[in-house]
């Protein structure tokens, strides 16, 4: 767990970078509807928490900061028998001030009050220039006289690149249950199976685990389905001598994690599978040799490239030579996709990969990053040889960049062809005897 004094020390931080005679605000998520009177399950805003630890809608974060004096101050919900009746107990602010560490508290419906008057005193204003525009109205309502408004959202990304141990913590458990997931998946005797059951089974892992949710909508991509990137129909039945791409990862505390594993329905890969997949497992792994503090992400993305490309060639998928078929952008129709993102409390880390002066931001200890490259061959490109063609592979890991190098936080999920099938053979010959 993250404790109270680290969300503070954040606050300290940001409250740093802001000029003098200005206010900070950051909003809490509002609940989003569904449909008619039902809402999705609320998840608090990112950025708001990780400045402030605090979980509950209707309430707001503002930092004040004055030529001599820097003051933070949390709004939160009231508390009313009523309403907690209906959606549960509230913190309310006498609990939120004992707890949360700002220096002052109050109800947000005072939040309009307070915010006329601290108004009075500033020139400039952030806050984050992807505000819902209900909230925006509200701000400029009373700060039509100030000369400067400024995005707060870089300033927090920026920090969210490195991070702490707590986090780096929090991360591993999610992976840990995604390990769980994933394997629990693996072993599965998969005969009659529809996608669907495996996100399913995958889910029931991360919920029993302690797991909030998913930390993205899962794919289970079996066949040619693997081919469109972003499948999340999960609705096909599994056939025996296909692969299936699962990418899903589970939400810990927040924090998140991002796994792909492309496993054999029958849970042997057959020849042609296993050329495929082991020529893109041994360009993961040469990727994620080469971080290390200081490296950059785009050549690790023009290495993967190349490898790719080159592997391609070796499996007659393409033909001639690397440097041509680079320079003509013909290995994109095999590997459209970039070599990884950052990943904490979004799946997609809400952090920089440029400074601001446009320069690319080099990999430094503490940042966590996905390496994940993949080949993509239509069941209908007759270009490739027939043994390849309807084969979707990625292989994807979650990364931790370290003093001297990295550590490959999900390295203790099933990887190799032998780990794989093994695990499979485990479970299907207990099933037999």
């Amino acid at each position: 767990m993250i404790q109270e004094s680290e969300y503070k020390k954040r606050r300290d931080l940001i409250a740093k970078k802001l000029v003098k005679n200005s206010l900070a605000v950051l909003f809490s998520n509002s609940y989003k509807n569904r449909s008619n009177d039902t809402d999705y399950p609320y998840r608090q805003d990112s950025n708001f928490y990780y400045l402030s630890g605090f979980k509950e809608d209707n309430s707001a974060l503002v930092i004040f900061k004055s030529a001599t004096n820097i003051k933070t101050i949390l709004f939160v919900e009231k508390k009313e028998r009523l309403k907690e009746l209906w959606n549960g107990k509230r913190v309310g602010r006498k609990k939120a001030k004992k707890r949360f560490l700002f220096d002052e508290v109050y109800d947000y419906s005072e939040f309009e009050s307070k915010l006329k008057e601290l108004m009075l005193k500033i020139k400039t204003l952030y806050f984050d220039f992807k505000l819902d525009y209900s909230k925006v109205k509200v701000l400029k309502r009373y700060a039509k006289n100030l000369p400067t408004h400024k995005n707060i959202a870089p300033l927090v990304a920026s920090m969210r690149l490195i991070k702490s141990d707590a986090e780096i913590k929090l991360i591993e458990k999610a992976i840990s249950i995604t390990q769980d997931a994933h394997h629990k998946v693996i072993s599965l005797d998969k005969d009659g199976l529809y996608e669907y059951h495996l996100q399913s089974e995958m889910e029931y892992v991360f919920k029993n685990s302690g797991a909030y949710s998913d930390a993205y909508t899962s794919i289970v991509a079996s066949g040619n389905s693997a081919n469109t990137l972003h499948y999340i129909s999960n609705d096909k039945i599994l056939l025996e001598d296909s692969l299936i791409l699962i990418d899903a990862g589970c939400e810990y505390e927040y924090y998140a994690s991002d796994i792909t594993r492309t496993i054999p329905v029958s849970g042997q890969f057959s020849d042609a599978q296993k050329e495929l997949y082991e020529m893109v497992l041994d360009v993961q792994l040469k990727i994620i040799a080469m971080i290390k503090p200081d490296e950059k992400r785009t050549l690790l993305q023009e290495k993967a490239e190349i490898l790719l490309t080159q592997g391609m060639i070796r499996l007659g998928i393409l033909k001639g030579s690397y440097k041509k078929l680079l320079k003509k952008k013909k290995h994109k129709k095999y590997y459209p996709h970039g070599i990884g993102h950052w990943m904490g409390l979004d799946v997609h880390d809400m952090a920089p990969y440029k400074d601001e002066n446009d320069k690319e931001i080099p990999l430094k200890k503490g940042m966590v990053l996905t390496i994940e490259p993949g080949i993509y061959i239509s069941k209908n490109d007759k270009c490739v040889p027939k043994k390849f063609r309807g084969l979707g592979i990625r292989i994807e890991d979650d990364i931790l960049v370290t003093k001297n190098g990295n550590k490959n936080l999900s390295s203790n999920i099933a990887k190799t062809v032998d780990e794989i099938e093994k695990l499979s053979f485990t479970i299907s010959t207990s099933k037999n005897t």
